[in-house]
């Protein structure tokens, strides 16, 4: 068993910090997005600290903009260390991309050129956070829809580079491999088997809407059978690998996500106790399983 295996974890969300808290449900760990926790006290704290108190947790960014050509914010990297050293994550992460430039901030986390200058200055800003920081961090995969004239290599050569240069770890969103896999035309297979598994420390399931030409990283549907397929694919890849759902639009209940992770920790369990199994579990036996958990 990986050392660093946390298990099945959710994404903790607003709408069901009470409940939490209440029922304790049965969740190894939970995962946090750093930026709504890096202000100074409030509702959102005390529950984030409530909650930390009975669970494991991992922090997540989305602002670290570590792509960008801008020098890097330090009064955001004092902020996150400041969280950091609250709540004690397992591991923090954030995103393999640019959020803005000239100080213009996108709100939307926008893909790289695929190129070496662009891996030897994403390594060198991920080096640089690392040391203020003090830990390694992860660096998550991003869904995209556009790609560059400019671009010397694949995406999955692109992640593994940088990874490799900056020494850092990987957070593999197994969705965003599906849904950029669709929209550019390549292989997810390809994608997964070319990236080395010591790098990798963490797993994202998620949904997406799908519109036929084109596919979007929404987060507000439940997991589709592809998805659950190539999430078996990686298990088979990489082993066990700490793994979680994001859901950050039209959140339902949280009995919902909880039958959701019962199916990741039931293809998980197939997939790495009888390890040679190519078997997907087919529709009919994923919803006998949300029964069974429901």
């Amino acid at each position: 068993m990986n050392q660093h295996f946390l298990g099945f974890g959710l994404g903790l969300r607003t709408d069901h910090f009470q409940e939490v808290i209440d029922t304790q449900p049965a969740v190894d760990w939970f995962e946090i997005i750093s930026e709504n926790f890096m202000v100074a006290g409030g509702k959102p704290t005390y529950y984030l600290h409530k909650i930390r108190e009975q669970y494991p947790m991992v922090m997540h960014g989305v602002s670290l903009s570590i792509g960008s050509t801008d020098p890097l914010n330090l009064d955001y990297l004092k902020k996150l260390k400041v969280l950091i050293n609250e709540v004690k994550p397992a591991w923090v992460s954030d995103h393999l991309c640019w959020t803005g430039v000239n100080h213009v901030n996108s709100h939307d986390l926008l893909p790289l050129p695929y190129t070496q200058a662009a891996i030897d200055h994403v390594a060198s800003r991920i080096q640089q956070v690392q040391e203020f920081l003090g830990r390694q961090i992860l660096i998550e995969n991003v869904s995209s829809y556009l790609s560059y004239q400019d671009s010397e290599m694949p995406e999955w050569v692109f992640y593994q580079e940088v990874a490799k240069q900056a020494d850092c770890y990987m957070l593999l969103d197994i969705n965003n491999i599906y849904v950029s896999a669709r929209n550019h035309g390549f292989s997810a297979t390809d994608y997964l088997n070319y990236i080395d598994p010591q790098h990798v420390r963490q797993f994202h399931l998620a949904g997406h809407t799908d519109y036929g030409d084109y596919v979007i990283d929404t987060h507000d549907h439940a997991i589709c059978d592809p998805v659950w397929s190539l999430y078996q694919a990686a298990l088979h890849r990489f082993g066990a690998v700490s793994t979680m759902i994001e859901r950050d639009d039209h959140i339902p209940p949280l009995t919902e996500l909880l039958d959701e992770l019962a199916i990741a920790k039931r293809i998980a369990n197939g997939a790495l106790n009888l390890g040679t199994t190519k078997e997907m579990p087919t529709s009919e036996q994923i919803t006998t399983v949300k029964a069974l958990y429901g």
